[in-house]
């Protein structure tokens, strides 16, 4: 029916819905790249030239790191398959990579920003489509994937029109291609979102459920990283075998392939799956959206017993408190406690192969004095520079943080409890792992202290001055928990400063004096350098950092 056929209160709900999810885009749009516009800290938006060196400082870590790194892959995988041509196998292998790489940066997103926003039930309760609202949810679901798929299809798209011409086939089958991809990851994600939301609600401990899950797939999807370059030296040697091997088995991957170099049948075929994938979703989503999101868990009864109520000191309540956040927040967890996980994994690592990889090492560096102990301390000082608990602490409290400020507490109690927090949690495993390695190889007494000292006091630098960063560069408005978690300057900085230490520590030691003075004094500057910068952030957040917080 032609609009201008329509009754006036159909045009009038026409319109209507159409504003509204105009508007609604438009909100989450606004969220997505806030960050670059609007300084959050001084309540105003960006100056043009903070704003491009935001944007260009993403450029570089996206398009530069990433979008460089897939460029060169693809100049390896191109010219081969040209040759043969093979294109639809280039393009399959690149996909699948775009495909794998796209889920894999927004799928953790697609659940807290379908399901969790801190909005959704303000949203609810008015007069708005739930439909809309699910559409707006999905842009920034899309945008996320896209960016990810991008850095890869976009380089794999160029290098073949390079390698074996442009033409209007090549053309338009990429940007077919691209099209293709995002919306499949976008569908995929959704789909994983929601299922991982359905779970959820019965599972009583779910967060450290999806912790695990999480852990798990980053597990595997270094394996797979690790073992490319053999995978890769396979594939080429024998390209015609497992070319005829797909055409016979596996259609459609031969026909996503053969999108990219212009096939007619293929795109239409692609068309039509990826196009019933996204309407299955939206069926699915659109119409379980209310239930989920507004869903508490399983309701069980509870049967109460009288027992005798112990109080708490405000110290350990406190502490508590941010326990409880920290693990009921798989985002949290993963994006800010990575090297918590990866420590234990990395002490039964030592525990198997740490002899044989000590020996190896201790050849490598001529049997230096206390080179193959520097390398395990660099090791856990990474490790625990991806620990940044601090960091976001205080921005994570939003639009509550009054409540946190009108308790009868101190600030400094409140600061006290999120440093300690991050202390108790990197201590544990840290030690384990140094353990671990006295065990394995062990070293002269004095080094091994040494190390301790070292380790240790970098636990504590990075703890006091993430919550530092944390009272100065706060974000407390915000409707997706991940976005002062991952989008937040305190983060940021925090970890770059972290990971910026560690490389210091190694070039240090290899370019400059370090190897001449030995393990031994190295360290030792480090170990006072951490010491005087410590102590001097933690006097500044005891005093100045109080009155910081009391005023946010």
């Amino acid at each position: 029916m032609k609009l201008r056929e329509m009754s006036p209160w159909r045009m009038y709900s026409w319109n209507w819905r159409s504003s509204m999810l105009k508007l609604l885009v438009k909100k989450q749009l606004s969220e997505i790249f806030r960050v670059y516009f609007y300084d959050a800290k001084k309540n105003k938006a960006r100056s043009k030239v903070s704003t491009i060196m935001f944007m260009l400082w993403f450029a570089v870590i996206m398009i530069g790191v990433l979008g460089g790194i897939f460029t060169m892959l693809s100049r390896k995988l191109c010219a081969p398959m040209a040759a043969l041509d093979m294109g639809w196998m280039y393009f399959a292998l690149m996909g699948l990579i775009a495909i794998l790489l796209g889920t894999f940066g927004s799928v953790f997103n697609t659940f807290s920003g379908l399901y969790l926003a801190k909005d959704n039930d303000l949203l609810l309760s008015m007069p708005i489509p739930v439909s809309a609202i699910v559409a707006s949810r999905l842009v920034s679901v899309y945008i996320m994937g896209l960016m990810y798929s991008a850095v890869v299809i976009i380089p794999a798209w160029i290098v073949y029109m390079v390698t074996a011409g442009v033409n209007i086939k090549n053309l338009f089958g990429g940007m077919i291609l691209t099209l293709l991809i995002s919306v499949f990851v976008m569908t995929l994600s959704c789909l994983l979102g929601y299922v991982v939301a359905k779970v959820s609600l019965k599972l009583k401990h779910k967060s450290m459920i999806t912790v695990l899950v999480s852990l798990i797939f980053i597990g595997g999807y270094y394996f797979v990283y690790f073992k490319a370059q053999s995978m890769i030296t396979d594939l080429l040697t024998n390209l015609v075998v497992y070319g005829d091997k797909i055409k016979g088995s596996a259609y459609l991957l031969f026909a996503f392939g053969s999108v990219g170099v212009g096939d007619a049948k293929a795109t239409l075929i692609m068309l039509a799956l990826v196009a019933v994938t996204f309407l299955m979703m939206w069926f699915l989503i659109s119409k379980s959206f209310l239930q989920v999101a507004t869903s508490t868990g399983k309701v069980s009864k509870v049967v109460y017993h009288k027992k005798t109520m112990k109080q708490e000191s405000v110290t350990k309540a406190l502490l508590f408190r941010e326990f409880k956040h920290f693990t009921s927040s798989p985002g949290y967890m993963l994006n800010s406690g990575l090297g918590i996980f990866l420590m234990p994994i990395c002490a039964v690592a030592l525990l198997w192969k740490g002899r044989k990889i000590f020996i190896m090492l201790n050849v490598m560096f001529g049997g230096q004095d206390g080179s193959v102990l520097l390398l395990v301390t660099i090791m856990l000082c990474g490790l625990t520079s991806m620990d940044i608990m601090t960091a976001p602490s205080i921005s994570l409290e939003g639009k509550s943080l009054w409540i946190v400020q009108s308790l009868p507490v101190t600030p400094w109690q409140v600061l006290r409890a999120k440093l300690d927090m991050q202390l108790i949690l990197n201590s544990i495993p840290v030690m384990l792992c140094m353990i671990c390695t006295a065990v394995v190889c062990p070293f002269k007494i004095g080094q091994f202290i040494m190390m301790i000292l070292q380790v240790m006091s970098f636990v504590f630098v990075m703890a006091v001055f993430g919550l530092f960063m944390g009272v100065i560069k706060p974000v407390l408005t915000w409707t997706n928990e991940l976005t002062p978690i991952k989008q937040s300057a305190s983060v940021m900085i925090t970890m770059f400063g972290g990971f910026g230490y560690t490389a210091l520590l190694f070039i240090g030691y290899m370019m400059l004096p370090g190897y001449t003075l030995g393990y031994m004094l190295y360290i030792s500057i480090f170990i006072v350098v951490n010491v005087v910068a410590g102590l001097t952030l933690y006097i500044w957040l005891k005093t100045k950092g109080c009155d910081r917080f009391a005023e946010l």
